[in-house]
């Protein structure tokens, strides 16, 4: 970390507009806090220039969004209301025993992970003993944000499916670059990701906890779990097949309880030895 550069700083820009007389960018290290929870915690610290006792209120998305619950699909055939309830039902059945098999299946693939029995194959990504004393060389590259975007549009994803799908692009490149292989074979790499747990506090409710002597129950910090991800290495012709298949393993990984899983187990250990 640049230890010259400052960790936050704050500019005024003093140029009215229809909407506000100036306006405020706040920049901060991530090492501070993330995104999220800074941002609603500065904003809580505001109030109303019409009412100096009121807290701020946050713009609404511009997009349309979707009435009702998800199984309503605009597409489906409206029945009567029976009708409807006991499909909506079926369809609560069937995806709550989705998760359930998933959650078994990674749980158990976790399990044995943690407990060495189930291990990947040695391959260039995977050091012998000691490998954290060597000498490391990184790598970046700066990707544009309207690049990452227009690749998620077009392959219908999200913008972390087309990061982890770069990811395993520049993985599998290096390593058919280094081993000479075709890529026809399957090779099996896997990693950790983390995942915050933590739902995010409201305006009120922050206000409220930094007020002095007052408890509503909101805590700081992460709820970290983390779940097992296996990385796709392969050989495309199609870059985008990368991302396809990134967004495949994410949508597996997010109908599992895992992460939660590996957040409850963690403390465990701590626990039991207290």
């Amino acid at each position: 970390m640049d230890q010259s550069r400052p960790l936050w700083e704050l500019h005024v820009l003093d140029f009215p507009t229809s909407e506000a007389a100036a306006a405020l960018v706040l920049r901060v290290h991530h090492s501070v806090g993330d995104g999220v929870s800074l941002l609603s915690l500065f904003i809580a610290c505001t109030r109303r220039a019409s009412d100096e006792a009121s807290l701020p209120a946050l713009p609404t998305t511009a997009g349309r969004r979707r009435a009702g619950p998800v199984y309503a699909l605009s597409s489906r055939p409206r029945l009567s209301p029976s009708w409807d309830a006991l499909a909506a039902f079926a369809a609560w059945i069937v995806s709550f025993l989705v998760l359930l098999w998933h959650t078994v299946v990674d749980v158990a693939c976790f399990a044995a992970t943690a407990t060495s029995i189930l291990g990947d194959p040695p391959t260039l990504f995977k050091g012998a003993e000691g490998v954290e004393f060597r000498p490391k060389r990184f790598m970046n590259r700066t990707l544009r944000l309207d690049d990452v975007k227009y690749v998620k549009n077009a392959v219908n994803c999200t913008i972390n499916d087309v990061l982890l799908g770069v990811t395993s692009a520049a993985l599998s490149r290096y390593y058919l670059r280094k081993t000479g292989e075709s890529g026809s074979e399957t090779i099996k790499v896997r990693s950790t990701l983390l995942v915050n747990l933590r739902k995010t506090p409201g305006l009120h409710t922050l206000a409220t906890m930094m007020e002095s002597g007052k408890d509503n129950g909101a805590q700081w910090g992460n709820r970290l779990g983390y779940m097992i991800l296996p990385f796709h290495i392969a050989n495309h012709d199609d870059p985008l097949e990368y991302v396809r298949k990134a967004a495949q393993v994410a949508r597996r990984k997010k109908s599992s309880m895992e992460s939660a899983f590996t957040f409850w187990s963690g403390p465990q250990p701590l626990y039991a030895t207290a």
